[in-house]
């Protein structure tokens, strides 16, 4: 069984012992709720890959108010809505206070389980692409390898331009002066300014569709350089 942990929350218990079959059949590891309060207080103590939840509890709509509330306290877990109401609007407020999905009573064993596996493939894609990839724009550095693409392109650096170019990348829109790009870079506070402006130039020669009219590493005249990807900026 993987690893993955799925919180199934619903009043009925005849709903939680048939979701937990759908969870556990795809694979998943499950543990119930049978209120949204209860929900809440497990997501904040447990580490769990995607909520199953009813929208009408215990008479009230328990599930919105739970879906409020762990939004509101940050967590970014994937949550699927399952709910017996059809209106249009429960699907739309559903979905604008933060849940991922929505599912209709009665549901499709099989539709259920391929959408549980494609939220939380898609949630741990972007939690991985987040945590190993710095991107902007056209631009994506890879913090494993320490590589650096434009359109998916692999651009060469050298060492020194490859920290340089992790720094712009990574203060999008920032100034650097000439003083703290020296510092940062090359680990002394003592400004070559020869040495900043090759490697500027080194760079834009290899980011820059016309490095004589530079798009991405501009010249803040009087201050120092920034990394932009958007006009404006």
């Amino acid at each position: 069984m993987a690893d993955e942990k799925v919180l199934i929350v619903d009043d009925d218990p005849a709903i939680r012992k048939l979701l937990t079959k759908v969870v556990e059949g795809n694979g998943f590891k499950s543990m119930t709720a049978a209120s949204g309060q209860e929900a809440v207080a497990l997501a904040q103590n447990r580490k769990f890959d995607l909520i199953l939840l009813d929208i009408m509890m215990n008479g009230v709509d328990d599930g919105f108010d739970a879906i409020r509330s762990l939004r509101a306290t940050g967590n970014d877990i994937p949550i699927v809505i399952l709910s017996g109401r059809t209106e249009d609007f429960d699907t739309l407020y559903g979905l604008d206070i933060g849940a991922d999905d929505y599912i209709t009573k009665p549901f499709n064993p099989v539709v259920l389980g391929a959408k549980i596996k494609a939220l939380i493939r898609r949630n741990k894609k972007a939690a991985y692409n987040a945590h190993n990839f710095i991107t902007a724009g056209p631009f994506r550095y890879s913090n494993m390898t320490l590589e650096f693409f434009k359109n998916e392109q692999l651009i060469p650096l050298s060492s020194k331009e490859n920290v340089m170019m992790k720094l712009f990348i990574s203060n999008v829109g920032r100034v650097f002066t000439k003083e703290q790009l020296y510092e940062l870079v090359w680990g002394n506070s003592i400004v070559d300014e020869n040495a900043i402006m090759v490697y500027i130039s080194h760079l834009r020669n290899k980011i820059e569709d016309n490095p004589k009219s530079p798009r991405y590493i501009k010249t803040v005249w009087g201050l120092g350089y920034k990394f932009t990807v958007n006009e404006g900026e």
